[in-house]
């Protein structure tokens, strides 16, 4: 197996005191370590931006795992032959290397779990559901994932408790004050986050951990964009609870840690029953194992601990406190070559904050979504979209951000490309839309009819994808189909500000989306419709929609398969839930208009 880097590989910086000199931080060494940050897209290096998201693996992580099934695979704890004993060591090996890494008491504090949000849900199910009763308050903060929101909102639902919210500023920062007001006997649990995901903040939660215990109340911590980027005490923190993910500490996914102190783990019920979370079993009773058994039922993924383990060795032979000096370097020069770009606003700008930059861009307006896909083709990837943190963007009165996320093998040169391909951006788009031809509003908040409708491009939805299917032949990947989706958009009429004065914004889309239609005037079981959006990408799914849909029989618009015609042209990534890019707002709303068109079709 390789041998990670160490930080005495690095050249030292002389010191004129002569106490011995810091190793030198080489983060070209360090991103040799890591095996995917050499890939190219589009035959372009790889400018590896969403760091929040997930972060890379480095060779030992990976080694690590294939060791595990190579010379190690057997199940553990359970076992009394030699590999089961070496599995089951090599298991508990890594549950002391985390509690060592975050400073927990006792190893069995330490709960493998598969994330974050399975550790919070964990606390929900088994501590809150037993412990809160009606009346009772819970409190977060206006910036949590939706993961430490949700899991909430259902134990109150069970519960009778209050949830109740942090309120912050313009910058992104917690408003203590208010905080303080909230706290009452009545606040049986505070959860918040360590660092906001979508804003970068690093929330105070030494005091707010500090203020909650006064009144009686216990703390979770999310802490998921935390650990890799900071040293993490939970004993100094005196937090009740601290959850975090593998993956987002260079480990690998599926794999995450709650922890908890013993006395109050120890007071909880299991979270789930099965194999190896029990002492005895019988069919009129069941006795309970130690910590952490109790909460680890089943077979556990035990190579993703082991890979854990190994990313912990790995960030602590670099020295955290090193890789977070880098990262605190490059968000103050990320920040001030974003300022370049014109029209770009951050979003989140607190005093303290973590390595990340989130940002829209205003003026000429381009949505995140675009920013997005149009970095993708100059190798750069970033995170678009809400965030799992929708609050937030209705907390600033938008609808998603990009974000550039930093990690410790992060280069200024990676966001020196950024900015340039945000430039870029920017100067196309302004000189695209100055070049649109302009349409009049006059008069259209009263009659939308003077916009000019699409008619129907063939004669039915099944012969329009059948000629659209043959168009999507002829090119050779997806992301040829996808510069193709863009070439449509761009042919669309501009009529995105006169539409967002007739009607409201179709929901269920990250970018903006307004959308018109009717009755055909000459065919009444017709409908016919215009959309415009404030992302080329949807501008060209509208495009495709028109074409299927415009004109044609309001029967027939019903009855058309949309997400199998998209992936009989290979674009089904389009129809994915998790692709919240338009396509399913738009389409529940022609079928809304199709559907009222055939009830009034069907009145005497």
């Amino acid at each position: 197996m390789s041998t990670p880097p160490h930080i005495h590989d690095a050249p030292a910086i002389p010191h004129a005191d002569g106490e011995r000199p810091a190793p030198r931080f080489d983060v070209d060494k360090v991103r040799a370590y890591f095996p995917l940050l050499a890939s190219t897209v589009r035959g372009k290096p790889l400018v590896y931006l969403d760091n929040a998201a997930t972060t890379q693996k480095p060779a030992c992580v990976i080694e690590a795992l294939e060791e595990y099934y190579r010379r190690q695979n057997a199940n553990i704890h359970r076992g009394v032959y030699q590999l089961s004993e070496t599995a089951t060591d090599a298991y508990e090996l890594a549950r002391r290397k985390v509690q060592k890494f975050i400073n927990a008491g006792d190893p069995a504090e330490i709960i493998f779990t598969r994330g974050t949000t399975e550790g919070i849900n964990l606390v929900a199910a088994t501590w809150a559901r037993t412990n809160l009763r009606p009346g009772d308050e819970i409190l977060i903060s206006a910036m949590e994932h939706h993961s430490n929101i949700v899991p909430w909102q259902m134990v109150c639902q069970a519960t009778g408790a209050v949830l109740r919210v942090i309120l912050m500023n313009d910058a992104g920062e917690l408003l203590m004050e208010q905080f303080a007001r909230l706290l009452s006997p009545m606040t049986r649990l505070v959860a918040v986050n360590h660092v906001s995901n979508a804003l970068g903040t690093v929330n105070p939660v030494a005091e707010i951990i500090g203020m909650a215990h006064h009144v009686g109340a216990k703390v979770l911590i999310d802490g998921a964009q935390a650990v890799a980027h900071r040293v993490t005490d939970v004993q100094g923190l005196d937090a009740d609870f601290y959850a975090f993910s593998g993956h987002k500490l260079y480990g690998p996914t599926g794999i995450g840690v709650l922890y908890g102190k013993r006395t109050v783990l120890e007071a909880m019920p299991p979270y789930q029953g099965g194999g190896d979370m029990i002492r005895t079993v019988t069919f009129e009773k069941t006795v309970y194992a130690e910590l952490p058994n109790k909460f680890e039922a089943g077979t556990p993924h035990i190579s993703g601990a082991i890979g854990l383990g190994a990313a912990i060795d790995y960030l602590t032979g670099i020295g955290i406190e090193r890789a977070a000096a880098h990262e605190e370097s490059l968000l103050g020069y990320g920040t001030e070559r974003l300022m370049e770009v014109p029209g770009l606003r951050m979003v989140g700008t607190a005093k303290h904050k973590a390595g990340v930059l989130s940002f829209v861009m205003e003026d000429p307006a381009v949505s995140s979504l675009d920013i997005g896909v149009k970095l993708d083709q100059k190798g750069v990837a970033i995170r678009t979209g809400h965030h799992c943190c929708q609050p937030v963007m209705d907390r600033f009165a938008i609808a998603s951000t990009a974000r550039a996320s930093l990690a410790m093998y992060t280069t200024r040169g990676e966001i020196d490309a950024l900015v340039e391909g945000l430039k870029a951006i920017a100067q196309e788009t302004a000189g695209r839309r100055a070049s649109l031809p302009g349409v009049s509003v006059a008069g259209v908040a009263q009659s939308p009819a003077v916009v000019s409708y699409p008619a129907a491009f063939a004669a039915s939805p099944m012969q329009a994808a059948d000629q659209l299917a043959e168009e999507f032949e002829f090119l050779a990947d997806r992301d040829t189909k996808n510069d193709y989706v863009l070439d449509l958009g761009r042919q669309l009429p501009a009529l995105f500000d006169m539409l967002k004065q007739v009607t409201p914004r179709v929901q269920g889309c990250m970018s903006e989306v307004y959308l018109v239609g009717r009755a055909t005037p000459d065919r009444p079981d017709c409908l016919e419709f215009v959309a415009d959006a404030n992302a080329d990408i949807v501008r060209g799914l509208i495009a495709v929609l028109q074409r299927l849909y415009s004109g044609q029989p309001a029967k027939e618009v019903l009855a058309f398969d949309i997400e199998a015609f998209f992936r009989r042209i290979e674009l089904d990534q389009f129809i994915t839930s998790q692709r919240r890019n338009g396509l399913q707002g738009m389409v529940g709303r022609i079928r809304e208009l199709a559907r009222g068109i055939q009830a009034a079709k069907m009145r005497p």
